[in-house]
């Protein structure tokens, strides 16, 4: 064990069970002043400054406005300030301590508060003009404000700062983000004669297709244009005939910018690709040079490589600086179809060297072994002392044993946010010797170490996926590969889809597997997690007949989903991964076979797990 590690543990913070904190933080929950401070003078633990937060959190008196104001001045813009500032100037705002608020606010994306602060500065005659003309940001937004807003938005008003430009500025964020409640009440501050712009930008958000009814504008202003060009650049991903036709009809009643113009040009262009349409190519061409990202040029790509259209990717990339891993692979590409296979070659060689998907791949088609790259972290003893004793650290490690994941990452995101990249490192290498995987991991890809591979890619969770991928007959570094993709080992993650745990499973689909009800805090287990995991892994592969590559964009995409992007005719692999029409998907599935070589390789396996793929074809007979 190295030195700084066994002086944690000599700390006993390792080892040591955290009741003292814990029965600490229930006398703070109580509100017994003297009890609280006695048991804070008694108390030695890193979580100290927890109990002192809830305390006057829990209790916001005047009576401790000293103490409070003592603590939010050490533990300024810590992960400890604003529960107890917000606190605080809620407590402040209903005593009207108008004062003591303005002293203690600080700048915060709260409107109530935010209201709040400015209104009591024109209430304790600060200048109306300085106060006032940081209003407009807090009115024109999509959604309703607070009530605290309302007097402070009346005297702006009043004031004269409230123009036409800003309702309908305010009308157009409102409509597009769907708050029609909203616009039923900014409707009443238009113009008699515009007062049908209100009405028509909710049916325009609620229907794209109501942008296709040309009678509806009345007067082919401006304003209409707006809603015009907002209809149809929704309208062609739900029918693009219509789309495109109504789009064609348009332009003979308007006299759009060329900026509506080109906005048009890029939507449909990505709508048409995403969908194989066959004016894809028109539109993706019609795009100005200027605004063709990254986003788009991938799909430029994927339609010419649909057509096979070799000599347009030469084309497109010749000459083009900086070509990402996945342009350099594909235009190696063309050149091998059409023949060249010196310059093919010559770009493969180079990619090969790369520890990516493109990377490996390029490697399979030379028969070269894949490159790891990998790079041993050596810090600073020294350092590492020094991190291990920061505040910020000892509490981030305490509130990590303790399972409360979310305030030790708050933690943690704030000493890595305040630390060199020498300390970055220290605090990686400590993360990684408390198997904090998932910080480690952030940590490292915060500051590009990409090279630091052991650390980046743990055999985290061992024992358990070793047991059920056993277990459930599927391969051991692709359960890896999955579990790192989904949550970087994180057992606590959970998803905008509500998926949860190393595996993000959603509930249903735990529940498909399991043949029972399965409750999102067992999700959360990883024993639960990574047997289930891994047993949808194999029930996925026999669907597939198999098929990994197919497996696995279904784990991310959903079975069904994948079965209809299946083509009728044959295609190699590498080409329908190029092709999924969803990027995350095809993100996915291109980042699973990566870290499945990673760990395939870290497990002391020969051989280049990607090289199965040129070797495949997708669709067709079965």
């Amino acid at each position: 064990m190295c030195a700084f590690f066994t002086l944690l543990s000599a700390q006993g913070y390792a080892q040591k069970p955290h009741q003292d904190f814990i029965q600490a933080e229930r006398v703070a929950w109580s509100g017994n002043y003297k009890k609280f401070k006695q048991t804070l003078d008694e108390l030695e633990h890193p979580l100290k400054p927890y109990v002192e937060m809830t305390f006057y959190k829990r209790h916001p008196k005047l009576k401790y406005q000293e103490e409070i104001s003592r603590f939010l001045s050490v533990y300024d813009h810590t992960p400890l300030d604003w529960p107890l500032r917000k606190s605080w100037l809620n407590y402040l705002k209903r005593r009207g301590k108008k004062a003591l608020f303005i002293e203690h606010y600080q700048d915060t994306s709260n409107a109530e508060l935010k209201c709040t602060y400015l209104q009591f500065q024109l209430d304790l005659g600060a200048p109306k003009k300085a106060i006032l003309d940081q209003v407009a940001p807090l009115w024109v937004v999509g959604k309703s404000q607070p009530k605290a807003c309302d007097r402070l938005f009346s005297q702006w008003q009043k004031a004269g700062y409230r123009d036409q430009a800003l309702i309908w500025e305010r009308i157009t964020k409102a409509a597009q983000g769907g708050q029609t409640s909203l616009i039923k009440y900014l409707k009443t501050l238009l113009p008699r004669r515009e007062a049908y712009l209100a009405d028509l930008y909710v049916a325009v958000r609620r229907d794209p297709s109501a942008s296709a009814g040309l009678y509806r504008y009345k007067h082919r202003n401006q304003k209409e244009s707006e809603i015009a060009v907002y209809g149809v650049r929704r309208l062609i991903w739900r029918d693009p005939k219509l789309a495109l036709r109504a789009w064609d009809k348009l332009q003979g009643m308007f006299e759009f910018s060329q900026a509506q113009k080109d906005s048009v040009a890029y939507r449909f262009a990505l709508a048409l690709a995403s969908k194989g349409h066959e004016e894809a190519r028109f539109w993706l061409n019609k795009v100005p040079t200027e605004q063709q990202d990254v986003k788009l040029r991938q799909w430029l790509m994927s339609n010419m490589l649909k057509e096979q259209d070799w000599a347009g990717i030469a084309a497109l990339f010749t000459g083009m600086d900086n070509l990402s891993n996945g342009q350099t692979y594909w235009l190696g590409y063309s050149y091998f179809k059409r023949g060249d296979n010196a310059k093919a070659t010559a770009l493969w060689q180079a990619l090969a060297t790369k520890r990516d998907y493109y990377g490996f791949l390029a490697a399979a088609r030379l028969d070269l072994p894949p490159s790891m790259n990998t790079q041993s972290l050596d810090v600073n003893e020294q350092t590492l002392a020094n991190v291990s004793q920061a505040p910020g650290f000892k509490r981030a490690k305490a509130l990590y044993e303790l399972e409360r994941f979310t305030q030790a990452r708050r933690e943690w995101n704030y000493l890595t946010n305040t630390s060199s990249t020498e300390e970055k490192l220290a605090a990686s290498m400590l993360a990684a010797e408390l198997d904090w995987y998932d910080s480690t991991i952030y940590t490292l890809a915060q500051i590009k170490a990409w090279n630091y591979v052991d650390l980046r890619f743990p055999m985290a969770f061992d024992n358990l996926f070793e047991r059920y991928s056993e277990r459930n007959r599927v391969d051991l570094a692709w359960s890896y590969a999955v579990a790192r993709r989904e949550s970087s080992f994180a057992p606590d993650a959970r998803s905008s889809a509500d998926a949860y745990g190393l595996m993000q499973l959603l509930p249903s689909t735990a529940r498909y597997v399991a043949k029972k009800r399965v409750t999102k805090k067992q999700l959360m287990k990883p024993a639960t997690n990574i047997r289930l995991g891994t047993d949808y892994l194999e029930y996925l592969k026999r669907k597939t007949k198999g098929n990994e590559i197919l497996a696995t964009a279904s784990y991310n995409a959903g079975y069904h989903r994948v079965k209809r992007w299946i083509p009728s005719e044959a295609m190699p692999a590498e080409l329908w991964i190029e092709l999924i029409p969803y990027r995350e998907t095809r993100d996915y599935v291109k980042n699973v076979m990566a870290y499945r070589q990673v760990y395939h390789t870290k497990l002391g396996r020969d051989g280049n797990v990607l090289a199965g793929i040129l070797d495949m074809n997708i669709g067709g007979k079965r």
